[in-house]
């Protein structure tokens, strides 16, 4: 009788698991794909970037050239990249009085702006967060005198702030720009308020804080965005504006940065020298630059603020 040896299981090789069907392999056209959509996205920024650089260096490269390499219809190469610092020099030790200018602008913007980053601020509170009979309403009306512009207004203006004797003063000027640039500010910051949840105002009063404690210690963090926004806003508003100020100015000791580069004429009637004014361009445009690229994170965020609630 023949015995047979028991045979020992073979181990099961594992099947190849089949790929689910939620995550398919990448493949080379998603590749590809991508790869066309950051080129895209390189050139398109690129080119964007090229519209706001290019004039920026070319007033910059302006500034350093003589007025008549600036008013020359063919000049050669040379010309254009013979540069210099005759025309800041002129502009610093001359009669224009430039220095005086710049000061009086930077008074007077950095005025605006605090202030009217603190009405703005203490206004959109209110409107943000306490509940009163026409409240809708009262902020449609401040924000319908956004599409009001002060021109159509000036007369009446300069009526009653000479009567108030406020004409040839900068405080006059500060109350002026911050008039027309609070509707503004008020929008945004009421857009802020909105966007901070009422828990948190909420926590911070059951632990004792009063209404001011909780604005400007419980909140205030928050709403850097919106405040830098109204403030900067309200700064390159009152930086480059010229109406205003030649018709509330006549003391050429008070002329902002504006007002000063209108009076850089000299020989007969109508003749400019161009580059004097490029050079007090690139001035008044040095403080707008390195402001907005500094607050620039801040500025988007406030100007979105309010666009997604939830």
């Amino acid at each position: 009788m023949s015995t047979t040896a028991p045979s020992t299981p073979t181990a099961a090789r594992p099947e190849p698991r089949a790929p689910r069907s939620g995550t398919p392999a990448p493949s080379s056209t998603g590749r590809s794909e991508s790869r066309t959509k950051l080129v895209l996205y390189v050139v398109g920024g690129t080119l964007a970037s090229l519209v706001f650089l290019v004039p920026l260096v070319w007033s910059v490269l302006r500034s350093f050239q003589p007025n008549d390499v600036i008013i020359s219809s063919s000049p050669t190469w040379q010309q254009v990249f013979q540069l210099s610092l005759g025309n800041f020099r002129a502009l610093f030790s001359g009669d224009a009085d430039i220095l005086r200018a710049v000061g009086n602008s930077l008074v007077v913007s950095v005025s605006t702006a605090v202030l009217t980053a603190v009405l703005a601020t203490l206004a959109g509170y209110g409107f943000g967060r306490f509940r009163f009979r026409g409240r809708n309403w009262l902020f449609g009306l401040v924000v319908v005198t956004m599409m009001v512009p002060f021109q159509a207004i000036i007369t009446p203006l300069y009526l009653q702030m000479n009567a108030m004797g406020l004409t040839d003063s900068r405080l006059g000027l500060v109350l002026f720009y911050s008039t027309v640039n609070l509707p503004f500010g008020v929008f945004v910051m009421r857009n802020a308020f909105e966007t901070i949840p009422d828990e948190i105002e909420d926590s911070a009063r059951v632990d004792g804080a009063g209404t001011f404690r909780c604005l400007f210690s419980v909140l205030r963090p928050l709403l850097v965005p919106g405040i830098a926004t109204s403030a900067l806003y309200a700064f390159l508003a009152s930086w480059t504006e010229f109406l205003g100020a030649l018709t509330f100015l006549t003391d050429d000791r008070l002329y902002t940065l504006p007002l000063s580069l209108v009076n850089l004429q000299s020989g007969a009637y109508g003749a400019v020298d161009f580059g004097y004014l490029v050079a007090g361009a690139v001035i008044a445009m040095v403080p707008c630059v390195v402001l907005y690229v500094a607050l620039q994170r801040f500025y988007v965020a406030g100007l979105a603020s309010g666009a997604v609630k939830g």
